[in-house]
């Protein structure tokens, strides 16, 4: 495969590489530098890489394992998630208030999930994965992934209706 035909064929998911790498990193700079590697280790492997089935696929499984790496080696304890992708229109004053608060307590409750359901709520809801996709990411049964997304929502949800009902039933 020529560079021309690589880069065609990385395109079109580049930018999901991206927002995976700035989903689990945070830092700009890191996912920059994140993508960058792994789309490094792809050239390199561009002799083979017409064997995987979906590209994508495994462009997605590199950049999961690298990022992994990347917090267990020297940045565990400064994991942080933030989502700031969402932009409500006509909404009031008012409105915009409570979403931006409601939005700092989702994103702060994602980040007290376990790391495997960080990155399920990541890729199913907000990179909008389907199940089989994201089972061959992870490289996990679609049974799992389904129970880890609904126990991550059943978690934000409890904890979201116990915050606007301010602890009363």
């Amino acid at each position: 495969m020529n560079q021309l035909e690589f880069v065609n064929s990385i395109k079109p998911f580049k930018d999901k590489v991206f927002r995976l790498a700035k989903r689990l990193l945070v830092s700009t700079e890191e996912a920059e530098d994140a993508t960058q590697e792994v789309l490094v280790k792809l050239w390199n492997k561009n002799d083979v890489l017409e064997k995987f089935g979906s590209l994508e696929a495994y462009a997605m499984t590199i950049t999961k394992n690298y990022c992994l790496d990347q917090l267990k080696s020297k940045r565990a304890s400064n994991l942080q998630i933030v989502h700031n992708n969402y932009a409500e229109k006509e909404a009031g004053l008012q409105q915009k208030i409570e979403d931006s608060d409601s939005w700092y307590w989702v994103e702060k409750w994602i980040n007290d999930l376990p790391e495997q359901q960080k990155l399920i709520i990541q890729m199913r809801d907000i990179e909008q994965y389907e199940f089989g996709e994201m089972a061959k990411i992870l490289d996990m049964n679609e049974t799992a992934i389904r129970v880890a997304l609904s126990r991550a929502r059943k978690t934000i949800r409890e904890k979201m209706t116990n915050t606007h009902n301010y602890g009363i039933r």
